[in-house]
């Protein structure tokens, strides 16, 4: 990776992270009050994630009329497969590690840089399943 690439990626995830931190979202305790739907919910969770698709819908659209990155890579955006067992299996192993955690990667590292101990514990969670979806992968080819 270039010295640019770097520079532009490290400005990108401190924008994220400092973005996450000021709307309160790698606050576990945010994240579970807005999955508590029988409790006392916490709609804020909603407001970024409206934010957040808003700036990835603008960003793609402008994505998909070029043919080179702003860092003079090949453009590279993903495309759509159709819903698998394999998506689905794993959007509910995400979505039980976030309802039972309150974190999902991003805010989680973000928590961990802020000391918070429980974000450990699921780094190192997240950081095991990497490594059996990997061993897994490997063993299926």
């Amino acid at each position: 990776m270039s010295v640019r690439a770097s520079i532009i990626s490290f400005i990108a995830g401190l924008l994220f992270g400092l973005g996450l931190m000021l709307s309160g979202m790698a606050d576990p305790a945010k994240v579970l009050g807005f999955l508590d739907l029988a409790g006392v919910w916490d709609p804020s969770l909603a407001f970024v994630m409206a934010g957040a698709i808003g700036v990835g819908v603008a960003a793609f659209a402008l994505a998909r009329r070029r043919s080179v990155s702003l860092l003079g890579l090949a453009m590279q955006l993903p495309r759509a497969a159709g819903i698998t067992p394999r998506l689905l299996l794993g959007s509910a192993l995400f979505g039980i590690g976030w309802g039972a955690a309150g974190f999902c990667p991003g805010p989680a590292l973000v928590a961990l840089g802020m000391g918070e101990a429980k974000a450990l514990g699921f780094v190192l969670a997240m950081l095991a399943g990497m490594g059996v979806f990997e061993w897994l992968e490997a063993r299926r080819r």
